[in-house]
């Protein structure tokens, strides 16, 4: 409703003017690439909801890619920050109308349930980690008050830093959700999102090229403590970050603004964001010349994929 107020229209073009840089470099070489390389410059649609790059995955977009890059905007720049994993819930419950000053007894209360429902999330808080987060709505909750409601509806999103938390934060937050309907008669439905978003894995061979590069352009980057401290969102990046190593840094557009403010939809479509997003570019182009014409580099990076891909085995189901 407020337009690109996450500077999805940056990351487009960044994309886009990563992979043209990249191209134009190579082309202007006297002698070939030591190998063959193709740029692509993949689309991927409904990141904040849905998840297209999963869909992507899916049927094979990412297959036999060396490595992926994107940029997001935020407020400082970061060659990673720890973007979590998350599950999206739909809970349905289903009461009987009946008026509520003649016969209240007959009713069975849909509205209490989800009442129940987003107290008893209230009160499990205590018992969260610090860094997992549930937050939700009552997206309806009723027709008139002198109508028991019959049915409700609330949306949930749960996240963590795994895939192994998530899980567990799963169960917790749904046995919220059925006790309430045990306890004011209601039949509950509850349905997870089509896709569950994987947290961002980390490839410090690939941020630590990254950072060269962005420096040697007067990026100023956060603090490793910075980073190890930050909360951040999630994306179906992270998703892509499981079957081929991958790059996701953050870069600063010329605004304090907050994502998903109006001043950020400002800030992402200003011409100031402009100088920021297209230096972001030129990083990232920098980084796959360099994984290109450094062997070992690639080597390092695909040895970092499998370490961290081999904690986080057994914690989740293969893509």
């Amino acid at each position: 409703g407020i337009g690109h107020a996450c500077g999805h229209n940056l990351i487009a073009e960044v994309g886009a003017a990563a992979a043209l840089g990249l191209k134009a470099a190579l082309e202007s070489l006297p002698q070939p690439a030591p190998v063959a390389v193709q740029v692509t410059v993949l689309g991927t649609p409904a990141e904040e909801q849905g998840g297209g790059k999963i869909d992507l995955i899916n049927a094979g977009a990412f297959d036999g890619l060396d490595v992926v890059f994107m940029a997001h905007p935020s407020q400082e720049n970061a060659a990673y920050l720890p973007d979590v994993a998350e599950h999206d819930v739909t809970v349905k419950y289903y009461g009987k109308a009946s008026h509520a000053a003649a016969y209240p007894w007959e009713g069975v209360n849909a509205l209490d349930a989800a009442v129940l429902a987003y107290n008893n999330l209230s009160v499990l808080r205590q018992q969260m980690k610090p860094t997992w987060r549930v937050h939700g709505v009552i997206k309806n909750g009723g027709v008139k008050p002198n109508i028991i409601p019959s049915y409700t509806e609330l949306e949930f999103y749960l996240r963590a830093p795994s895939m192994k938390d998530l899980s567990v934060l799963t169960e917790k937050v749904e046995n919220c959700f059925r006790s309430a309907a045990l306890a004011t008669g209601c039949k509950v439905e509850i349905k997870g999102g089509e896709n569950d978003y994987y947290n961002v894995l980390p490839n410090k061979s690939l941020q630590k090229v990254y950072k060269e590069n962005g420096k040697k352009l007067g990026i100023e980057f956060i603090s490793e403590d910075s980073i190890l401290n930050a909360l951040s969102g999630s994306t179906d990046f992270g998703n892509v970050t499981f079957v081929v190593p991958g790059l996701h840094p953050y870069f600063y557009i010329g605004s304090d603004a907050l994502n998903h403010t109006e001043q950020y939809t400002e800030a992402a479509g200003s011409q100031n964001a402009q100088f920021y997003a297209l230096r972001t570019a030129k990083a990232l182009a920098m980084t796959a010349l360099d994984v290109i014409f450094k062997p070992s580099l690639l080597e390092e990076v695909r040895e970092d994929f499998r370490q961290v891909k081999l904690k986080e085995d057994g914690q989740i189901n293969p893509v």
